[in-house]
C-alpha cells in the first residue's frame, strides 16, 4: 500500500509539474506574438510584465491558460489520491505545489518562468474556498490601495499557510503551504527590496 501511495504521489507531482511548465506568458509571447516577454521589462514571465509589455489585448489568454493548468492539476491530484486513498485534500495541495514549481521553473523554457501569482491564486481557489476568501481579499485590497501587485502577492503568500493551519490544523498540509509561500516570497525578493526603498513599479492601465 505504501508503494502504491508513493507511486500515486509521484505521478501527481510529475503531471502537475509538466502542466505548470506551460507558462502562458512565454507560450503566447514567444510562439504567437514572436517576441519573448522575458526579453522586455522586468524580464519576468508573469502576467504583470506581460501586461506592461504587450497591453491588455492578449491578457485574457494568459489568464485562461494559467488558470486552466492550475485547475487541471488540482483536479487530477484530488482524483488520483482521493479515489485511491481518500486523500483528496492532500492530493490538491501536492498538485498545487508542483504546478507552481513548473510555472516558476519550466523545464522546457530554461527554468525561467513567472512568479506564480496568477497560478497560485487559481490554486488557492481550488484548495479551499474558506482559505481563498481571505487570501484573495487581502490581495485585492492591497493591490487596490497600493497599485502594487507584488505587495498584494507577498501578503497573500504569508496569509496562505496561516489560513491552511486555521482550516485544517494538519502539519503536513501546513508544510506544503509553507513551501508554496516561500516559493512565491522568494520570487518576489527583488520587489520587496524595491518596496522598502520606495522604488517599486505601480500598476498602470493602458491599451
Amino acid at each position: 500500500m505504501l508503494g502504491i501511495t508513493a507511486l500515486a504521489i509521484a505521478a501527481v507531482a510529475l503531471v502537475s509539474y509538466l502542466l505548470g511548465c506551460l507558462n502562458s506568458s512565454i507560450v503566447i509571447s514567444k510562439y504567437f506574438l514572436k517576441d519573448d516577454v522575458r526579453n522586455h521589462g522586468s524580464g519576468n514571465a508573469g502576467l504583470t510584465n506581460f501586461y506592461r509589455v504587450f497591453g491588455k489585448k492578449n491578457v485574457v489568454f494568459v489568464i485562461l491558460l494559467d488558470v486552466l493548468k492550475a485547475v487541471l492539476s488540482c483536479l487530477i491530484g484530488a482524483a488520483v489520491l482521493g479515489n485511491l486513498m481518500g486523500l483528496e485534500v492532500l492530493g490538491r495541495y501536492i498538485a498545487g505545489l508542483f504546478c507552481l514549481l513548473g510555472h516558476v521553473f519550466p523545464c522546457m523554457f530554461g527554468f525561467r518562468g513567472g512568479k506564480g501569482v496568477l497560478s497560485g491564486g487559481a490554486i488557492v481557489l481550488m484548495l479551499d474556498w474558506r482559505i481563498a476568501i481571505v487570501v484573495w481579499a487581502l490581495f485585492l485590497v492591497l493591490v487596490a490601495a497600493s497599485r502594487m501587485v507584488s505587495l498584494g502577492s507577498m501578503a497573500a503568500a504569508i496569509a496562505f499557510p496561516i489560513m491552511t493551519w486555521v482550516v485544517y490544523q494538519s502539519w503536513l498540509l501546513l508544510a506544503i503551504a509553507i513551501c508554496i509561500s516561500i516559493l512565491i516570497l522568494w520570487r518576489h525578493k527583488d520587489n520587496a527590496q524595491r518596496i522598502a526603498h520606495g522604488e517599486e513599479n505601480k500598476l498602470e492601465f493602458h491599451e
